[in-house]
């Protein structure tokens, strides 16, 4: 695949851990953006939205700056890596704290127009 021309998007600091971004970021991958979106409209998880957003933009950024089509487009990558963590406490017994980790996720997306585009139609 490093022939593919990739157009990428990112959503950064989505108040969300990134370990449950995975699990709907792994429905979508290698599925056409139209597939995707239909996908993640149809699944019950908090991130589903968030993905969304990150491939709509992803197509947007391939369509508007390079003129590509939105219909030949599939999610070729898409992972969510870990972003800052907000660090709160909560009292605990006997004078201690229970530490708390907020932890918060970056989207990274690309989309790519298919290589046999010709031979599908």
């Amino acid at each position: 695949m490093a022939d593919l021309f990739e157009v990428t998007a990112v959503e950064k600091h989505i108040r969300m851990s990134p370990r449950k971004v995975r699990l709907v970021a792994n429905l979508v991958r290698g599925k056409s953006v139209d597939q995707a979106i239909g996908i993640l409209k149809m699944t019950p998880k908090g991130a589903a939205p968030e993905v969304e957003k990150a491939i709509n933009s992803a197509a947007s950024n391939a369509t508007q700056n390079y003129g590509l089509v939105r219909e030949d487009l599939i999610v070729t990558t898409i992972y969510a890596d870990e972003g800052p963590r907000l660090k709160r406490m909560k009292a605990g017994a006997r004078g201690r704290y229970k530490p708390i980790m907020k932890r918060s996720a970056h989207i990274t997306v690309g989309v790519a127009e298919r290589k046999n585009k010709t031979e599908e139609k």
